[in-house]
């Protein structure tokens, strides 16, 4: 009951930011990690946002992006890791939700499938997918950009 009630204050929440964003249209910066595992890419849902994305957040002023995508890691699927780890695959801008968003997409190659919690309130499911999988879904600007270019395709 207090995880539904809890969502309900994100979709708000977001739902806000978005009008918000409406008005203003300001610049955001976030950072994202594509955990791979066996040619499969871990995909989250957010309970606020119809679009799947990849775990990741916004970047805190003055944080490192690197720091923040294992920061956001940790938080969004309780997968921890070394920040040496992550190899920077991506950065690029898209207008999304009334904003011009820049996002860096970071990858981490794993060999054994890490164990995966999400909270039931900020992301209410995350499972690995292959590109071809993930880009047939509803999915957020810069991943369908990002895996595009991994996989040799044309960006639409």
């Amino acid at each position: 009951m207090i995880n539904a009630l809890i969502r309900a204050v994100y979709r708000v929440a977001h739902w806000g930011l978005r009008l918000l964003w409406f008005i203003r249209r300001p610049e955001t910066t976030g950072a994202l990690v594509a955990v791979w595992h066996h040619g499969r890419v871990l995909l989250v849902k957010n309970s606020y946002r119809p679009q799947l994305t990849l775990p990741g957040g916004y970047i805190r002023p003055r944080e490192d992006r690197r720091i923040a995508a294992v920061r956001e890691l940790r938080e969004e699927v309780g997968i921890k890791v070394q920040p040496k780890r992550l190899v920077h695959a991506y950065h690029g801008t898209h207008l999304f939700e009334h904003r011009q968003d820049t996002l860096d997409i970071y990858e981490l190659e794993l060999d054994d499938a890490p164990s995966v919690r999400v909270d039931d309130r900020e992301v209410v499911r995350a499972e690995f997918h292959t590109p071809d999988e993930a880009l047939s879904m509803e999915i957020v600007p810069h991943l369908e950009e990002y895996l595009t270019r991994r996989i040799g395709r044309e960006v639409a």
